[in-house]
């Protein structure tokens, strides 16, 4: 795991100060106490990292869960109660990993997965350009479209021109270049740059530029830096339990049932999508990552935490800032605890516009045009599902957006099967033809191979003898879905699987 600390440990500082904020702005948006997101932050680093088969994945707490959280909050008799249902909710999710339903994260097609990926790039690039210029009206961890009946993403871009603040948008400038700067080729050739991200120069800029003018007209009011609770009693004062003598109400079992099932789906889904961007194209178990998810609700909710969910926010900046193992994910927790404990005044100096620099960076690299360009280029039956998905979810919020493009997903696949006049079956008949002299098998595709088809395609593939050469055939297949061709074309290509010759024929 310490073999790519070099990479590794710059990452978890970029990761850190990404999630800093939004653990404070995310508690905001629930009507949670501030802390409760730190500590549902540290955990999800040090408790669910070390857990997690996710070797880029950071859990913490999660934008789609804040609506369910606030009802929770206000509709319990407590906090304390609700922390049981969160306790009561990382218990199910520990029990849907044990009866592995982890796969139903292959049910969701790829091209759904990176429109989440490049709706999710534009919402931060739209939100953090208010924070970018001094508008901090919006909690930095508010995600939805609309924040009430008279704010939401498009207004705030209107509103914010009359409410700038001049060394705010000097800092994001600074910031700004340092990390465009650090994009270059010449500076990448430097070595000293592994060691000096350009988010720590965006950062230390930002506080060098606060510190020297907070004694002036320029200077920037609390409302527009990072607010971290100061620890006056000890941390064991700050730390809430939850109240296990309403473990008979009904209401508090039907919220954490709520929870595990809403915090698994987004987990998977960011699974699914963590994985799609690691360059090393390691697939993570599900089904381990539903119990890693489940341990780190409960111990959350046992100390007052929010509840936890892998999060494509933090696991996109940790890909994107060069992180290589779960060591990066972990670090962030120490991190996050050691600001807690350590330095919240020092990091109560931290401008958002500085902050909000570097998420525009990450924003824009998860919705590079280049990506529209390159969908669009695949074809109509992958692109009509990502525009979907994207507008969707810039429009609502991160689950309704999914489902509506999973939905579009859907109907494609029963418009082909009516065109082809294919009966449509959630399990595809794979007929296999077995050479026993030759140690050879052939698995045979149907016509029409639709990503619903990935869960059993895969599971067919991992139940071949190792001792066996493999030929997968899809030369029947009048449509055979991309989703599918990359889990064959993983499982051809995967090293540890070609102890004899695996072929994909089309």
């Amino acid at each position: 795991m310490f073999r790519s600390l070099s990479q590794d440990a710059p990452a978890s500082l970029v990761v850190f100060l990404v999630a800093l904020p939004l653990c404070l702005g995310i508690a905001l948006a629930s009507g949670a106490p501030p802390l409760s997101g730190l500590i549902a932050g540290i955990i999800g680093g040090l408790i669910v990292g070390m857990i997690s088969g996710s070797q880029l994945g950071v859990s913490g707490p999660a934008a789609g869960l804040a609506v369910i959280v606030f009802n929770g909050i206000q509709e319990m008799p407590s906090f304390e109660i609700f922390l049981l249902a969160v306790f009561i909710g990382g218990a199910i999710q520990m029990i849907l990993g044990f009866i592995k339903a982890g796969i139903i994260g292959f049910y969701f097609p790829s091209s759904v997965i990176q429109g989440m990926l490049a709706a999710i790039g534009i919402i931060i690039f739209l939100k953090q350009i208010p924070h970018a210029v001094g508008y901090d009206y919006e909690p930095e961890g508010s995600f939805e479209f609309a924040q009430d009946a008279t704010h939401n993403t498009f207004s705030d871009l209107l509103l914010m021109m009359n409410y700038t603040e001049p060394l705010a948008m000097l800092i994001a400038f600074v910031g700004l270049f340092a990390l465009i700067l650090w994009e270059r080729p010449f500076m990448k050739n430097m070595n000293w740059t592994r060691y000096l991200p350009g988010s720590l120069v965006a950062v230390v800029s930002g506080v060098v530029i606060h510190t020297l003018t907070q004694n002036t007209e320029l200077g920037l009011s609390g409302d527009h830096l990072v607010q971290i609770p100061l620890m006056t009693n000890g941390l064991s004062d700050m730390l809430t339990t939850p109240d296990f003598s309403g473990w008979m109400r009904g209401d508090v079992w039907l919220l954490g049932a709520t929870i595990a099932i809403v915090a698994s789906l987004e987990t998977l889904l960011c699974v699914e999508a963590t994985d799609k961007m690691d360059p090393e194209h390691r697939i993570t178990p599900t089904n381990r990552e539903l119990v890693a998810q489940g341990a780190g609700n409960m111990i959350s909710g046992l100390i007052g935490g929010l509840p936890i969910t892998q999060v494509i926010v933090r696991s996109s900046a940790n890909i994107i800032s060069g992180g290589r193992t779960k060591l990066s994910a972990i670090l962030h927790g120490l991190l996050l605890l050691v600001s807690v404990l350590v330095i919240p005044n020092l990091l109560n100096l931290i401008p958002l516009s500085s902050l909000a620099a570097i998420l525009l960076v990450v924003g824009y690299k998860l919705a590079k045009p280049a990506q529209f360009v390159s969908i669009a280029k695949s074809g109509i039956r992958n692109f009509i599902p990502f525009i979907v998905t994207v507008a969707a979810i810039v429009f609502t919020d991160l689950l309704v957006g999914i489902g509506i493009g999973i939905a579009i997903a859907v109907a494609l696949v029963i418009f082909d099967h009516v065109k082809m006049k294919q009966k449509l079956r959630l399990k595809p008949q794979l007929n296999t033809t077995v050479d026993s002299e030759k140690k050879h098998q052939t698995v045979h595709l149907d016509k029409v191979v639709p990503f619903l088809h990935k869960a059993a395609v895969l599971r067919k593939l991992e139940q071949l003898p190792l001792d066996y050469s493999v030929t997968v055939d899809a030369s029947h297949s009048e449509h055979l879905d991309s989703d599918v061709c990359e889990i064959i074309e993983a499982f051809v290509s995967k090293e540890d699987r070609q102890t004899n010759e695996r072929q994909f024929r089309r």
